[in-house]
């Protein structure tokens, strides 16, 4: 793994993306000695969401907001 200190990483930070888009091993090293990897993640494409669209494909019941009956404070 290459490691490297946070001014050559500011440096070179387009290189070091690519490598670890190429699949190389890239640290970073701050002066307190914390230490972050750089590793490649996936994008995924997430369409916007848009108002409305489950329309109809569910049902909610009439005696959705109804008090359940183990919760009756009648019971006690």
């Amino acid at each position: 793994m290459e490691t490297y200190t946070i001014s050559d990483a500011q440096q070179s930070l387009n290189k070091l993306l690519s490598d670890a888009h190429n699949g190389k091993h890239v640290a970073i090293k701050a002066e307190n000695g914390s230490t972050v990897k750089l590793v490649p993640t996936a994008v995924r494409n997430v369409k916007p969401r848009k108002a409305g669209s489950a329309r109809g494909k569910f049902k909610i019941s009439d005696d959705f907001n109804a008090p359940l009956p183990e919760f009756d404070p009648h019971d006690e």
